[in-house]
């Protein structure tokens, strides 16, 4: 089915911010393409829905990003669905601490390869055809990438690595493709407990005094995807003030 209406990939996208990230640029009127690693039944429950609500609008791709190899089908696999691709947002990531006396080379090639080495790999496939509709890249970077997190060495580098090669794709991409990056703060609590001393402790570090909501980083999303014609190479934070305590 090719016609002209956009196309989106989302990587990670079946859980968290990357569903809603989906959810929105669907309301937004995209084709969706909902990548996956492991979440087969959140991704595809996710698609039947959308489904329902606009048919032939959503599909789900499967790979494990550490193993590039897979890259070249998963944007086959959307041009082939939907005749075009616009966007791609480089959402997927591990996260976990690694203090560096307990550093594992799987954990730096996890780290490194979700966060850095496969979003790389993404652009290089999926550029040839960003350039055939002038279309854009996100990539989530983090808050940290700038001001470390303590025993997150690996993971606070390559969201940096990440925030450098937006702004060096954004020079090199340009002037058919633009590329942006968002750094989230406090959205979403991380899935392992946290405590609610934990919590205290970074709610009083936000300046708003609150989380922020999924739905604040999908609404920058569509915006840098959509309105954002003049906009590349910048980095924007969305956490609620935090960045300008740490």
């Amino acid at each position: 089915m090719t016609d002209s209406t956009k196309t989106a990939l989302i990587t990670g996208g079946a859980k968290r911010i990357g569903r809603q990230m989906v959810i929105a640029l669907h309301q937004q009127g995209y084709n969706v393409v909902v990548h996956y690693r492991s979440s087969s039944g959140s991704a595809s429950e996710l698609v039947d829905d959308l489904n329902q609500q606009r048919p032939n609008s959503a599909i789900t791709v499967q790979g494990d990003l550490l193993d590039i190899h897979c890259i070249p089908s998963l944007i086959e696999q959307c041009v082939e669905q939907f005749g075009r691709l616009d966007a791609l947002v480089n959402n997927a990531s591990s996260f976990y601490p690694t203090p560096i006396e307990l550093l594992e080379e799987d954990y730096w090639n996890d780290l490194v390869g979700s966060n850095l080495k496969a979003p790389a790999f993404l652009v290089k496939h999926a550029a040839k055809h960003l350039r055939e509709v002038n279309g854009a890249i996100i990539n989530i970077v983090d808050i940290h990438a700038r001001n470390p997190m303590a025993n997150h060495p690996i993971y606070c580098s390559a969201k940096a690595g990440l925030e450098m090669l937006t702004k060096a794709l954004a020079r090199d991409l340009a002037p058919q493709i633009r590329v942006n990056a968002v750094a989230p703060g406090a959205i979403i609590w991380p899935e392992k407990n946290s405590s609610e001393a934990e919590k205290a402790d970074v709610l009083k570090k936000i300046p708003l005094q609150r989380m922020g909501d999924p739905q604040d980083i999908a609404d920058l999303v569509c915006f840098l995807l959509d309105k954002a014609h003049y906009i590349t190479g910048q980095v924007i934070a969305v956490d609620g003030g935090r960045s300008v305590m740490i």
